[in-house]
């Protein structure tokens, strides 16, 4: 399934930040168009859009979690964690710094284990990194442990706006996600059960 920027700016609508109303929808400066196509993020890469607080780097490795905890089936993966995030800690400063923390956080611990950041590890390291960190097992929480916090501004954050979009609440067998009306054919069709 392709995600596509629509889906962010839906899941953007869901967080209850911008607006879907005509041009009123938060638009990512220079991202893609949804469709996987336009620039790559690198995690060295420098972003002149926003403070050193929060970069290309920390953009990078939300991608690189995202592909972590996003089912094998979304394709689009960059582009839609791009305009989310744009759209998501832009002017929330307090916001943008708990996920600039959580990187740091998540890319001390991976250097303590392999010697290397998050984002320059293997799939494979990268799912064992946060089963390691046993950020599946803690409550998340934006003032907690290092493990809460890498769950609550990474991982719950990148699944919210996964299940909180059209084609990732259809991944979840959800054919109404609140703010998306279906239309009349889904008011006539029963439950699958």
């Amino acid at each position: 399934m392709q995600l596509s920027r629509r889906d962010a700016l839906a899941a953007l609508s869901a967080a209850g930040v911008g607006s879907l109303a005509g041009c009123g929808a938060p638009v990512a400066s220079g991202g893609t168009d949804g469709d996987g196509s336009g620039r790559t993020v690198t995690p060295n890469e420098d972003d002149d859009r926003r403070d050193d607080e929060f970069g290309g780097h920390e953009l990078a490795t939300m991608v690189a979690v995202a592909g972590t905890v996003y089912p094998s089936a979304v394709d689009g993966v960059e582009g839609f964690v791009r305009t989310y995030t744009d759209g998501r800690v832009d002017g929330d400063d307090a916001y943008r710094g708990g996920i600039a923390e959580a990187v740091a956080t998540l890319d001390e611990y991976t250097e303590g284990l392999y010697d290397a950041r998050y984002v320059d590890l293997s799939s494979e390291d990268r799912a064992e990194a946060l089963a390691v960190m046993s950020v599946d097992d803690v409550d998340p929480h934006p003032h907690g442990t290092d493990p809460q916090r890498v769950r609550h501004y990474l991982v719950n954050e990148l699944l919210f706006a996964l299940y909180a979009s059209p084609t990732g609440a259809s991944l979840a067998g959800l054919e109404n996600p609140p703010g998306h009306p279906g239309g009349v054919q889904s008011y006539r069709e029963g439950p699958d059960r």
